[in-house]
């Protein structure tokens, strides 16, 4: 039976990497898919890893209606055999709908890939929306990790290098980027509670507390 199933993880954690692994086995084996993505780091109409790999998709705008897409596609005589959606936690709750249709009216597979919650640890609308609809829900096993080692459970978003917690949900960004930009991190809960990013730790190490001096 066709399903929806939801990729999910932080940032870093081999979402993308995934997505291209599953186009290439089906498409390896005379499978067509059709990919979709919104905001890719790459650029529009982009699937990228931060493997190196990219690969053309369909950006999957505001307003866009997938479910009709696909039906314009197979009635000019396209063919479509499961669909790829990239970055599924920026879609709308009704495009998250109208993948579900795609499963159940068009008997495709869906494989949507996506992280859960934004840098202030609150649902995205497309994978809370997803998180209800989806027939399968797959946490990836490649463990993305905090700057302290520990297994990172939460983005976070920097400007600086410092954590910010204020402003809005989307912002296109990506780990790695200088300290300047606006960027990501990914962190453990403790680290995240405490905003306490790799290069505020960083300091931290180079500006430890005075210790009072005893004048005898």
């Amino acid at each position: 039976m066709p399903e929806l199933v939801f990729f999910s993880g932080t940032m870093d954690c081999g979402k993308s990497t995934l997505a291209l692994q599953i186009g290439h086995n089906r498409s390896a084996r005379g499978l067509q898919g059709v990919i979709f993505t919104r905001d890719d780091r790459a650029g529009e109409g982009k699937l990228s890893s931060r493997l190196g790999l990219v690969t053309e998709a369909v950006e999957a705008g505001e307003g866009m209606d997938l479910y009709a897409y696909l039906v314009a596609q197979l009635s000019q005589g396209g063919r479509a055999d499961y669909v790829i959606v990239d970055e599924a936690q920026f879609l709308a709750p009704d495009q998250i709908d109208q993948l579900a249709r795609i499963v159940d009216d068009l008997d495709m597979d869906v494989f949507a890939f996506g992280i859960t919650t934004d840098f202030r640890t609150k649902l995205f609308p497309g994978s809370q929306r997803l998180i209800e609809l989806a027939d399968r829900i797959e946490q990836l096993q490649v463990e993305a990790l905090c700057w302290c080692g520990a297994r990172a459970t939460h983005n976070a978003r920097t400007v600086g290098g410092e954590m910010v917690v204020e402003g809005e949900q989307v912002v296109v960004g990506d780990v790695n980027r200088p300290a300047e930009e606006i960027g990501y991190e990914v962190l453990c809960r403790r680290h995240h509670r405490r905003r306490l990013t790799s290069a505020a730790a960083r300091a931290g190490a180079l500006s430890p507390d005075v210790l009072p001096v005893n004048p005898a």
